[in-house]
């Protein structure tokens, strides 16, 4: 009984969690590109913004919803849900942090475990592309239907060098489940330099890490590589003809599949939960130095050097600033630690490549598809291979010696 009931309580929080992290995600990445080209990004609505996401949420849900006469009804109302599903469900299978003890009963932080994890996302993300291809088709527009061809032939040509570069780590680490896959990246070379798979021998993964990154852009429809809906080419390509919540369902599993390629580069290169140094030279004090520098700074601009034209970040500033170091006394309670201190470095690595994804499309221009194309097939394709064999070398020349 006590495990169902955990069970449900971790759907409910992840569920929770992972949906306010998509809406916010909006929400820093519209900052981030304001401080990018010197603006201030949301601010009115709420504490710098930050009820931003819950205004553009009660706007799109009370907006009518509008569908054109001349589309395909049926599969123009179903796309952007298959969208958004098949978004949501690679996340279930993504572990956060290693078994803990909760209630008397082991657990793990995640919702499931699978053996073939690394499979089953790879299956998902494949037939991801249905949502916008089906949605591109059924709107009955040559824009749309320009937009689900080119994201339709860009998925397909990516997916190839993504699923050849996840193969090199996986000789290296011998397994297919993710939690296991985690646990081999476990400990440290020469006692400080992490066994993480871009750090592992024989043959470190750095190559196969940035080709997985760049067939995650554009497996995501991301800057630079965002060509199924080039405003300038194709108006809005496969969700022209979209409005309302069907419009928002597509972003948010574009948010969302942003959030599952980088939680897997995390566990796939990045050691998943475990430091970037040992515990015992004072990783686990790093997420209370930062919380409680982030209080003194919030602290000192809101009591002593408040900005002109803010009178409420007298009030404001001060409240964020306790609520860090409240944050920070948390990491220090004994029973906490052990769930607390994995999740922030989880949550630490991804959201250093989500921030990654953010600067990028603030920082490049957009490829054009032929460009496109030739970097795929003439580049990304050919080092992905020959990455793949070189590893595969290694471990068997490292198989032979042992």
């Amino acid at each position: 009984m006590n495990f169902f009931l955990l069970s449900l309580i971790k759907t409910g929080i992840v569920a929770g969690a992972f949906m306010t992290t998509l809406a916010y995600l909006q929400w820093i990445e519209r900052k981030v590109l304001a401080h990018i080209q010197l603006r201030l990004g949301p601010y009115r609505v709420g504490f710098h913004g930050l009820l931003q996401p819950l205004a553009d949420v009660i706007k799109l849900t009370t907006k009518e919803g509008f569908v054109p006469s001349h589309v395909s009804t049926f599969f123009y109302v179903i796309a952007p849900f298959l969208a958004v599903l098949f978004a949501l469900i690679s996340i279930c299978v993504i572990p956060f942090g290693p078994s803990v003890e909760i209630f008397g009963v082991r657990t793990d932080l995640g919702l499931t475990d699978i053996n073939i994890g690394v499979l089953f996302v790879l299956a998902i993300s494949s037939v991801g592309v249905y949502g916008i291809a089906l949605g591109g088709w059924a709107s009955n527009n040559k824009y749309s239907l320009l937009g689900g061809l080119r994201s339709s032939a860009q998925m397909i040509s990516y997916e190839l060098p993504m699923a050849i570069a996840l193969a090199a780590p996986l000789l290296l680490l011998n397994d297919l489940s993710l939690r296991a896959i985690v646990g081999e990246q476990a400990g440290y070379y020469l006692n400080f330099i992490p066994r993480w798979s871009i750090f592992q021998m024989p043959f470190p993964q750095i190559f196969s890490f940035f080709i997985f990154l760049i067939s995650a852009f554009a497996e995501t429809n991301r800057v630079p590589f965002d060509l199924p809906e080039a405003e300038n080419e194709l108006v809005g390509g496969f969700h022209t003809e979209y409005s309302s919540l069907s419009f928002a369902a597509f972003f948010m599993a574009e948010y969302a599949n942003m959030i599952t390629v980088t939680s897997m580069a995390t566990v796939l290169y990045l050691g998943g939960w475990h430091p970037l140094w040992p515990a015992e030279y004072g990783s686990d004090y790093v997420p209370v130095l930062l919380l409680l520098a982030g209080s003194a700074v919030l602290l000192y601009h809101g009591l002593f050097q408040p900005i002109k034209g803010r009178p409420w970040d007298r009030f404001s500033l001060p409240f964020f600033g306790l609520a860090f170091g409240g944050l920070a006394l948390l990491f220090l309670v004994p029973v906490l630690k052990p769930v607390l201190i994995p999740l922030f470095w989880f949550v630490a690595k991804t959201g250093t490549l989500l921030f990654l994804f953010i600067w990028v499309r603030g920082t490049l221009p957009r490829f054009r598809y032929d460009q496109l194309m030739n970097f795929t097939w003439k580049f990304l394709f050919p080092v992905a291979i020959l990455n793949l064999l070189i590893t595969a070398f290694a471990v068997a020349l490292q198989g032979a010696k042992n």
